[in-house]
């Protein structure tokens, strides 16, 4: 599953959105890709809460159509340069994504 969300998109991120917040941005290269990417339900709040041990209902999750993206945020499971923060940037989160789609379709 992670070569589609590869093949699909154009950026995959995931950034701080403060001290206390992540957000992650899927952005597809065009309007075919982006709804095949949503139709496919392969990302989902259910994934994200399972990650990164957040409540489900805690995981904010927006396909934006106008963008071409899905974009989710959580809480950070540590808060920015803690001494048990291991990304200060949060830039590398995102590959818990691919390695866990990954896992699921070996």
């Amino acid at each position: 599953m992670s070569s589609l969300l590869l093949e699909s998109c154009s950026l995959i991120r995931s950034k701080n959105a403060g001290p206390f917040e992540l957000t992650f941005d899927f952005m597809c290269r065009d309007e075919a890709t982006y709804r095949k990417l949503c139709e496919s339900k392969m990302l989902t709040t259910a994934l994200f809460a399972r990650l990164f041990h957040v409540d489900e209902k805690a995981v904010l999750f927006f396909e934006h159509d106008a963008a071409l993206a899905v974009k989710v945020s959580i809480h950070r499971p540590t808060i920015q340069g803690a001494l048990e923060d291991t990304d200060c940037y949060g830039g590398q989160q995102y590959a818990l994504v691919l390695d866990a789609l990954e896992e699921s379709t070996s």
